[in-house]
């Protein structure tokens, strides 16, 4: 076993060069049998072994420093990182994350979660390399699918005008998720095919270098050119037209190819890309065949490559691509706008059924925001499906180029909430803060299925901006005979009594369905109102409802800075309302990554503790 001879950093150049293949086939094995019992990233990670391998042998960790974009292909920089015994415990509460964190080793340089940001901070790391008169190595590495995302371009734009060494590694697998798009992705495939290229070059080299004297000189000569053989034959060169050695494609699972441009590319005394191809799920086939079903996978039978766990007979999503494959029917004018995640985000279906109104722009979040507002300008309905923490990344977009001209575009914002194992970067805790905070936007949450139903069909009918949250994971399918119309500002009152009043956001009804029965179970009395719509604030509601209750309570799976919660406070306040509020909310800090129902526990927002809480607060007044 040679992957047990890795303790420690570096200790995978003491496995001689010729049993390099069998590391990398137990590190495959290592991987498969770890994350079907935990889930976990699978395809990503088994695309990049040999590429990881490379880059460990190639250079000296932590004095150099390799920055992982996105960060979940690094679970083979964990393992030559001496973290294999961490994999037990892989993205449980408690154990190791997913992602590259600092605080985990000083091998993980940078923390990722999002897309396209490796380039930004490994040049942030060059340049602070030469203010201290340091001497190491910098590689990022970045997905063929982030370099559709903008950000990547901004940094790329200053890297070409680097006069140090800096090393950009291309994983090139023709995935982001789902399959990628656009322009850089058909770019690329030229260059993957371009064996015309290759062959030619290699034709001519092998050529001159049989003519006696003069041949090597021409050569070296050619090398020399600025235009070079690749700019004469693979129209465009974008690296090298922008001032960054391209060198490449080489064969991602070719650790000797790799290691070898690696050593070349250091010598270099600017920014140089290295464009390597590799296999998205290489070595287990389920995860090569559908490399978006083991993007993240849930735990599975490794045989058949199939969940071990029953699925929940209807989640979130799935209500949402439903909903959406019916508006379509019905409307013409709805159209579909999705960052890369046709598949997370349920709009697969829409596609299917309207391709000409389906649009996939990459991992380009601000893009598809802007871009829905000149859909919404032309008259159309344009849906944006998209995770709560990626749409954290548009949010210039939602305020300029959508509410301040008060656009109809709908925000179908999946993921709301806490989602659990992918962590920090990944919670959806802040949407309601940073959407609240921008005029002219309105904010709903439905409490169970048939509520989300029945705000999708009020939002593209409405004329405004409008955002809609759910979380992840099982629809609620309870409360069916509560389905009173949607008012545009309106609560919906479930139970109306008296004493105390919940208040509750969209899931965090079920929660507070619970805690009312064990209220009433000792002896008070209590209301409970599904909210409905965070932005505007029903203040009616509130005035009304202060008026027989004594305490307030508000319940939602959002940090407190800035959400629902704090409005209802500063009504009160303001109208001296005589009553008195409770806020029940999120801490205002990154929730790390478990189990949801550990996090909510952990967090102070499960209902055993909302109930103890309550109970305590009341009694004492």
């Amino acid at each position: 076993m040679y992957l047990e001879r890795i303790n420690q950093t570096n200790d995978i150049k003491k496995i001689e060069e010729k049993n390099l293949p069998l590391l990398a086939e137990e590190i495959r094995r290592f991987l498969i049998d770890k994350i079907s019992t935990t889930g976990g990233h699978l395809a990503s990670n088994l695309g990049v072994v040999e590429l990881t391998m490379a880059l460990h042998l190639a250079f000296d960790l932590p004095e150099d420093k390799i920055i992982w974009d996105v960060g979940h292909q690094a679970y083979t920089h964990k393992l030559l990182t001496g973290r294999r015994e961490g994999f037990d415990e892989l993205r449980k509460y408690g154990g190791m994350s997913g992602f590259p964190k600092r605080r985990e080793s000083p091998c993980d340089c940078f923390n990722t979660g999002h897309s396209s940001t490796s380039i930004s901070a490994g040049l942030g790391l060059v340049q602070a390399r030469e203010l201290l008169g340091g001497f190491n190595k910098v590689i990022s590495v970045i997905g063929d699918g982030a370099l559709t995302g903008g950000m990547a371009y901004e940094a790329l734009n200053n890297a070409s005008r680097l006069e140090s060494n800096f090393i950009i590694v291309l994983n090139d697998n023709n995935m982001s998720i789902s399959e990628n798009v656009g322009g850089m992705s058909t770019y690329l495939s030229e260059l993957r095919t371009a064996d015309a290229y290759t062959g030619l070059k290699t034709g001519i080299y092998n050529s001159l270098s049989k003519i006696p004297v003069y041949g090597d000189k021409m050569i070296e000569q050619i090398r020399k050119t600025k235009s070079g053989l690749k700019q004469l034959i693979i129209p465009g060169m974008l690296f090298e037209e922008m001032g960054i050695t391209y060198l490449g494609p080489v064969d991602g699972h070719n650790v000797e190819q790799m290691v070898k441009i690696f050593h070349e590319a250091e010598k270099l005394e600017n920014s140089v890309l290295v464009h390597v191809i590799t296999k998205k799920g290489k070595g287990y086939a389920p995860a090569e065949q559908h490399p978006a079903r083991f993007h993240g996978a849930e735990p599975f039978d490794i045989k058949t490559g199939l969940p071990t766990s029953k699925r929940a007979k209807s989640n979130w999503t799935d209500v949402f691509s439903t909903v959406m494959r019916k508006l379509g029917d019905r409307d013409e004018k709805v159209v579909a706008v999705t960052a890369a995640m046709p598949d997370g985000t349920g709009l697969k279906r829409f596609r299917n059924m309207f391709p000409d109104r389906f649009f996939d722009v990459g991992i380009a979040e601000e893009h598809a925001v802007t871009f829905a507002a000149g859909l919404a300008a032309a008259g159309l309905k344009p849906v944006v499906a998209v995770y709560s923490s990626f749409l954290q990344r548009a949010y210039d977009q939602i305020l300029h180029d959508v509410c301040i001209q008060n656009l109809h575009v709908v925000f179908a914002i999946d993921r709301a909430g806490l989602v659990g194992s992918d962590g920090e970067t990944h919670q959806g805790i802040f949407d309601l803060s940073y959407l609240s905070s921008i005029p002219n936007m309105t904010i709903m949450a439905p409490k169970n299925k048939w509520e989300l139903s029945d705000m999708m069909k009020f939002a593209v009918n409405f004329d405004r901006p409008i955002a809609l949250r759910y979380p992840r994971g099982a629809a609620y399918d309870g409360l069916r005979e509560y389905r009173h119309p949607i008012e545009y500002g309106k609560s919906e009152i479930l139970f109306e009594e008296s004493d105390i009043a919940l208040l509750a956001v969209g899931n965090m009804v079920e929660t507070a369905l619970g805690i009312r029965e064990r209220i009433k179970d000792v002896g008070y009395n209590c209301s409970l109102v599904n909210v409905r719509f965070v932005k505007p604030l029903d203040e009616q509601m509130v005035r009304d409802i202060a008026g027989d209750h004594k305490l307030l309570v508000t319940l939602e799976e959002n940090v407190k800075s800035g959400g629902f919660g704090e409005r209802v406070l500063d009504l009160v306040n303001t109208e001296r309302l005589k009553t008195n509020v409770l806020i029940n909310a999120l801490p205002d800090e990154y929730v790390e990554h478990g189990n949801v129902d550990i996090l909510k526990r952990e967090s102070g927002i499960d209902q055993e503790t909302l109930f103890k809480k309550i109970l305590s607060e009341y009694v004492g007044l």
